[in-house]
């Protein structure tokens, strides 16, 4: 199995190039049912449309069929992170401050691993949280296994599409 970073090396400057932000790089799978996940964003509006993404396929197939950095044939999958995005990077935690999350760390932070509530900033290498159980919490990014937020009305209206054009029209066979 490829490395994470070895491929984070590969790819992030090629989407840097395109003038995207990486979110973040999964590889997962099994047998001959690999697939590399890109997830990345538009700086500017946090999101990616179809032609994004297929513009940074694009540009990743050519680099990675030149580098072959993966031994197994996978498939590969460019995606906008989405509304209930993953939050993978330090500024996540304080650009969505405010927002409800989950976080699960690698090791027991203030007698828990699991946390669920409201993302406050972040303080040096530390995630300000408001855990709905545990209370005020600082939990060191390096111990963050994973975290996303959580779908409510509060983030869909802070996520709102770039454009809605032709959303309500559509055809039916009468």
């Amino acid at each position: 199995m490829a490395d994470i970073a070895e491929l984070t090396a590969l790819i992030e400057p090629e989407v840097k190039a395109l003038g995207f932000a990486l979110v973040r790089i999964k590889l997962f799978g099994s047998g001959d049912e690999y697939t590399l996940q890109i997830m990345a964003e538009n700086p500017s509006t946090k999101q990616l449309v179809i032609e994004d993404c297929a513009t940074i396929s694009r540009r990743l197939s050519d680099v990675l069929d030149e580098a072959d950095p993966i031994e197994d044939a996978y498939r590969l999958e460019v995606s906008s992170p989405g509304i209930d995005r993953p939050l993978t990077r330090l500024h996540d935690f304080l650009e969505w401050a405010g927002h409800e999350a989950k976080i699960n760390a690698t090791e027991i932070v203030s007698g828990r691993k699991s946390f669920r509530g409201i993302l406050k900033g972040v303080e040096g290498e530390e995630i300000l949280f408001a855990d709905a159980k545990a209370g005020d919490v600082s939990i060191p990014f390096a111990l963050v296994g994973d975290a996303k937020l959580v779908l409510t009305d509060k983030l869909i209206a802070a996520s709102m599409p770039l454009s809605s054009d032709g959303a309500d029209e559509f055809e039916t066979e009468e």
